[in-house]
């Protein structure tokens, strides 16, 4: 029976996967490949236009799916039901039917700035098991990525005095997005999400202000557009009052007569249309003391672009342009199987083989007591895992799975909030910039160098010896 709400339930991880993903899983057990161990690294091999560094975000969510990833016995009914799988092994439904993520997990914290070609996370587990949980932990790991970045790039912009606030639920691609931006735009620098559910969940409080809806049927209903606001103040004292319904510049003459008069107390007004520059600035004229929010389809260029041009506004709401975009376009490959190293060798899309290490090196420095930096960005050197760092790196990913288990509880959001303020602050003004930054990527090490030259050879040799003409 068709189930029309398509909720995402834990128990039905297994399945949320991509069809390829149990077909191969099928054949290595078919062929006793399916408890070989492999290990495959989540990156991107290009950053989105004009983003100098990524925000890494989503390791909690995906953790969290792991450890619930499992097949139910009408999951097995429904997937032998559908006839692709007639001639799959017997070894693959005991597979499915007995299995668990058993493998272990190395991943950058979250709040990270990494670059491409860095591994955000690597899965070192059974072959069938590495294989299958690719499709989930991509989308998670890209989308929640994509928002940490671009709430760190505005809250960089904005500065640390703006109040930001996520309203993108109405515009995110799914409920479930919607939560997920809610959290990583919290994580990297926002201060609020208007989200309900998402606040209550993280232990937030939701933040927001009202909507032209409540000002229209109030002054159909009552009158006049000064109604509604006294009405929300009586039941919402002090919420930011929204007044552009109409005309905005006469609604601020008029509240700052009533403010004289000591009628009424306006903390905060939201601007969410016109010419926000000459708007803020007039609102600013007729009420000093306010905070003045503006929204409608603002991102970290129009928030410079504002600036830039004198707009007098301390707070931003963030709604379609931070939870819709260019995607984060991270892929997830197989870096080595069974002890032995492999790379994909395609034009355009050539891998580097082997588990990897980011070793990153910091330059010590004394921070301004008011700009607290502890250490400022210098180079990212990509190695093995089996390498040293070298004096002055720091390796990056951190095992955070053992044996299908966490091995610690995932951080508090304020706590990657810091971690994100600190490694945006980190970098150079040329990286943090949101037009052309510069484009860098790790060193490569001389071990990995010749571990990718060597695996090359080995690639070259066996296509030679498959095609001697």
């Amino acid at each position: 029976m068709e189930d029309s709400a398509l909720l995402v339930r834990s128990q039905d991880y297994g399945l949320l996967t991509d069809l390829y993903q149990l077909t191969m899983a099928a054949c290595y057990a078919g062929d006793r490949l399916d408890q070989r161990r492999a290990s495959f690294e989540l990156f991107v091999r290009r950053l989105p236009e004009n983003f100098g560094y990524l925000i890494a975000m989503g390791l909690a969510q995906a953790l969290e799916y792991l450890e619930q990833f499992r097949f139910m016995p009408e999951q097995i009914a429904a997937l032998q039901a559908t006839g692709i799988f007639t001639h799959a092994p017997d070894r693959f439904w005991d597979l499915l039917a007995e299995g668990s993520f058993t493998g272990d997990v190395w991943a950058v914290p979250e709040g990270t700035a990494v670059f491409a070609h860095e591994p955000i996370l690597r899965i070192e587990a059974p072959l069938w098991q590495a294989q299958i949980v690719e499709t989930y932990l991509l989308n998670t790991i890209n989308y929640q990525t994509l928002i940490a970045t671009k709430s760190a790039r505005i809250r960089d912009t904005a500065g640390e005095a703006a109040t930001l606030l996520e309203f993108g639920t109405r515009r995110a691609f799914s409920p479930q997005a919607s939560l997920w931006a809610a959290r990583a735009a919290l994580a990297s620098g926002l201060d609020a999400t208007s989200n309900v559910l998402a606040a209550l969940q993280l232990g937030q409080t939701p933040s927001g202000t009202m909507a032209h809806a409540l000002v229209m049927a109030l002054s159909a209903l009552e009158g006049s557009e000064d109604q509604a606001f006294t009405a929300f103040h009586r039941y919402f004292p002090g919420a930011a009052l929204l007044i552009d319904t109409y005309d905005p510049i006469a609604a601020a003459q008029r509240l700052a007569t009533q403010v004289k008069a000591g009628e009424i107390n306006v903390d905060a007004i939201r601007l969410d249309s016109g010419d926000l520059v000459a708007l803020s600035q007039k609102v600013r004229s007729l009420l000093p003391q306010v905070t003045i929010f503006a929204s409608g389809d603002l991102d970290e260029y129009e928030i410079a672009r504002l600036q830039a041009e004198g707009a007098d506004l301390q707070g931003y709401g963030l709604g379609t342009k931070l939870v819709t975009g260019v995607p984060v376009n991270g892929v997830y490959k197989l870096v080595e199987i069974d002890g032995i190293p492999v790379m994909k060798g395609s034009m355009g899309k050539s891998t580097y083989p082997g588990r990897k290490q980011i070793f990153r090196r910091f330059a010590p420095e004394n921070p301004a007591p008011e700009n607290p930096v502890p250490h400022q960005w210098q180079s990212d050197r990509l190695g093995l895992m089996t390498e040293k760092p070298a004096l002055g790196e720091q390796p990056l990913l951190q095992q955070v799975m053992q044996q299908g288990k966490r091995l610690q509880p995932t951080a508090p959001l304020p706590e990657i909030a810091r971690r994100t303020r600190h490694a945006v602050a980190a970098l150079p003004l040329s990286l943090r910039q949101i037009l052309q930054p510069e484009a860098i990527a790790p060193q490569i090490s001389s071990d990995l160098e010749t571990l990718t030259t060597q695996t090359q050879q080995k690639i070259h040799s066996f296509y030679t010896e498959q095609n001697p003409h």
